[in-house]
C-alpha cells in the first residue's frame, strides 16, 4: 500500500506506529477543515440534513484527533502540530471550494474510509507493541467511522 510505503520510508527512528498516529493526526486535521468548509458551503433542498451531519461529524473528527495526539504525548511521542506539518503527512485532501453536495458526501466516504484503513493498520502495530491502549483506541474508532459510513451511503442511494 502506498501509505503503509510513505510511513516505512521516513527520514527519521519513529515507529511505524508512531507514524502512522502521526499521519492520522494530520489527516483528522484537514478533515476537520474539510467539514468546516462543507458545513458553511453546502447549499440545496439538503442544506439542513447536510449542514447539520457535517457538524456531527467535525466534532467526532475533532475528539478522536485530540485523543489520538494525546495518547501519543502520553508514549513522549511528539504530534504534528502545525499546519503545515498537516499538510505535509496527510493523505486526506483539503476541500475544494466548490463541490456539490453528492460530492461532498462522496469524498467524504472515500476519507473516512482512509482513515478506517489506517486504524486497521495501526491495530497490529500497537498489538506488536503490547499497547493495548492505543489498540482499543483504534478499535472503536474503526465502529464509530464503519456506522458513519453506513450512513453516508445510505444518503447517496
Amino acid at each position: 500500500m502506498a501509505n503503509s510505503e510513505a510511513r516505512s520510508t521516513g527520514k527519521t527512528k519513529k515507529s511505524s506506529l508512531e507514524q502512522l498516529l502521526n499521519e492520522q493526526v494530520a489527516n483528522l486535521n484537514v478533515l476537520y477543515v474539510k467539514l468546516h468548509n462543507y458545513h458553511w458551503y453546502v447549499k440545496g433542498s439538503n442544506f439542513f440534513r447536510l449542514h447539520a451531519k457535517f457538524e456531527e461529524l467535525y466534532n467526532e473528527v475533532s475528539a478522536q484527533m485530540d485523543a489520538i495526539a494525546e495518547r501519543m504525548l502520553s508514549l513522549k511521542w511528539n504530534p504534528a502540530a502545525s499546519l503545515k506539518e498537516y499538510l505535509e503527512l496527510a493523505t486526506i485532501q483539503e476541500a475544494g471550494g466548490k463541490e456539490e453536495p453528492q460530492a461532498m458526501v462522496q469524498h467524504l466516504l472515500e476519507d473516512l474510509a482512509t482513515l478506517t484503513e489506517a486504524y486497521n493498520e495501526g491495530i497490529p502495530l500497537a498489538d506488536k507493541a503490547e499497547d493495548n491502549a492505543t489498540s482499543d483506541l483504534l478499535t472503536g474508532y474503526i465502529g464509530s467511522l464503519e456506522k458513519q459510513m453506513w450512513m453516508l451511503r445510505a444518503y447517496l442511494d
